[in-house]
């Protein structure tokens, strides 16, 4: 069988796996956040936080529970990581120094796992268990919470409440991802990656010296990390290392785990505005752009220059060649088309334009599916968009799902829109007009550039992948990409939930000839569009200087 039919088989089995979940498990969603019953542990967490589960809130209330959740985690994380040095397991390391600290606390509590250090020689077991592990479920929630908010300010109407965001934070790491996880992770320790509490030993021997490998909770945060897009490894080498992910269908298994969640949601959106063919639209959206993505990449992988390239059979140059070039280019898009950041193989040594196809997924804001919630909220606000640009063309008001598009909410999306690309943008040219940042490139020309492009698309897109090439431990840009994935984050998340609110408290505008059908594959084909058309004007210009240059050039 030769390498390119393999990749199209297993791509083939991936879909054929997304289809049989996507209604059960975007069902059961849609049940869990209209449900009005409280599980015996959600009563006791409620109790204990001091929450009440059934006060309705506004959407300045929802945010005020979102900032401060997220703020006191964030504080939490840091504050475990400089204790490092005196907890027990810490596997003789000291604490970490605190720009690496306030780093990784915001990476994970932003769920972009950003890691800017070797996982397996600077965080011992406490920290990667209470710490990074618990950060990958709540953060994961928070981003479906918000979903959640969005889309009932589509379903509801004369009101400004959005739910109650405590108990949606709850429901969603205790009756989705506690469960998916528990079973991702029984299924990776059958196959073959590790799961225990051990200390540093030695394995064998290595150019003259022994390797020495640590243990750990491997498998269960491998679930997590991939269920809710999240990314951070245990180990430097991520899913290229063989204790995370040891075979060929663990690495199919873990593609199927980053995308099965952020594509069921267009299932639970149809479900709780009560159209099926709504959800399906959005869904076509996603699956087209990422299908799309595949096939590029595999192309741009596939199709070598060279001797050396044609007699392997590809472009393996950074490949992890247990899964080739096919399966390893699914994985990279799908975990830059999600918010992931999860690594199979290394993006910098992929070709100019393998690299470049890994980073124009981010900067399409990851929304096909893109992550844990913040893919349909990208996407819906995506949607806005298209619905007032075809507003434009006939000159009608825009109606999306029964709600006028009106001033503000097109401000609000229109914002929404723009906050990523000036924080890719202003952090890229701050980074290369200064004389020190530059010192941290390992290649200069167009490859240098593209690692420190790649870097800041990565941080304030909450992904957390890298081009590897790039020294990133360093105090700038520690401190540079924290700011990026706080503003990444957060910024965009008031504009929803203002957007949200605004929806919420309008009446239904009833269906006319007039109106646009959102649910036909001409409004999906304008959607397509309208995402290509608007990143490819935003970025094209930084594109063109890194991976476009250096892909014309090879």
């Amino acid at each position: 069988m030769g390498p390119v039919l393999a990749g199209v088989l297993q791509l083939v089995a991936l879909i054929g796996a997304l289809a049989l979940a996507y209604i059960p498990l975007g069902n059961y969603m849609a049940k869990v956040y209209s449900s009005d019953k409280h599980w015996r542990v959600e009563k006791w967490t409620y109790k204990a936080i001091g929450a009440n589960p059934d006060a309705e809130m506004t959407w300045p209330a929802y945010l005020r529970g979102v900032l401060a959740f997220s703020a006191v985690s964030v504080l939490f994380l840091y504050l475990l990581q400089r204790i490092q040095g005196v907890l027990p397991g810490s596997l003789g390391f000291d604490s970490v120094n605190p720009a690496q600290s306030f780093n990784t606390a915001v990476s994970f509590v932003t769920n972009t796992n950003w890691q800017s250090y070797y996982g397996e020689q600077t965080m011992g077991h406490i920290v990667q268990t209470a710490g990074l592990a618990v950060q990958n479920f709540l953060s994961a929630a928070v981003g479906i919470a918000v979903a959640v908010a969005l889309v009932r300010g589509f379903a509801r109407s004369r009101t400004g409440e959005l739910g109650n965001f405590w108990a949606d934070l709850v429901r969603g790491t205790l009756r989705i991802l506690v469960p998916g996880a528990a079973i991702a992770a029984i299924v990776l320790v059958a196959c073959g990656a590790i799961q225990n509490f051990s200390g540093i030993h030695e394995v064998g021997q290595f150019m003259g010296g022994s390797q020495q490998w640590n243990g750990g909770a491997v498998a269960s945060q491998e679930a997590i990390k991939e269920l809710g897009t999240n990314g951070g490894g245990y180990f430097n080498a991520n899913s290229a290392h063989p204790f995370e992910n040891p075979t060929p269908f663990t690495n199919l298994f873990e593609i199927f785990l980053l995308l099965v969640i952020p594509f069921s949601l267009t299932r639970t959106f149809g479900v709780m505005v009560g159209s099926v063919k709504q959800g399906y639209a959005i869904l076509a959206t996603m699956f087209t752009i990422w299908l799309g993505f595949v096939a590029l990449m595999m192309w741009t992988e596939f199709a070598h220059h060279g001797a050396a390239l044609q007699a392997a059979g590809g472009a393996y140059e950074g490949k992890e060649v247990r899964f080739g070039v096919g399966s390893s280019s699914i994985f990279a898009v799908s975990t830059t088309l999600t918010s992931t950041g999860a690594v199979d193989s290394f993006h910098s040594s992929f070709t100019g334009l393998g690299g470049g196809v890994a980073m124009l997924g981010m900067m399409l804001g990851e929304i096909a599916p893109g992550g844990t919630g913040s893919g349909l909220y990208g996407m819906l606000i995506m949607a806005v968009i298209a619905v007032f640009i075809a507003g434009l063309m006939v000159g009608r008001t825009p109606e999306y799902l029964g709600k006028k598009i009106g001033s503000r909410e097109i401000k609000l999306a229109a914002c929404y829109i723009l906050i990523t690309p000036a924080l890719v943008l202003v952090f890229t040219a701050a980074s290369m007009a200064l004389p020190t940042p530059p010192n941290s490139m390992l290649n200069s020309g167009a490859h240098g550039f593209s690692e420190v492009l790649y870097a800041f698309t990565s941080a304030s897109n909450n992904n957390g992948s890298a081009f590897a090439g790039l020294n990133a431990n360093t105090d700038w840009y520690n401190t540079m990409t924290g700011l990026a994935m706080l503003l990444g984050r957060f910024l965009p998340m008031i504009f929803v939930l203002a957007l949200a609110g605004s929806l919420a408290e309008q009446k239904p505008v009833p269906v006319t000839a007039g109106t646009l059908r959102t649910e036909k594959p001409l409004f999906t084909g304008l959607l397509v569009g309208a995402i290509l058309i608007i990143t490819g004007l935003t970025y094209f210009p930084a594109l063109a200087l890194g991976p476009l240059a250096e892909g014309l050039a090879s």
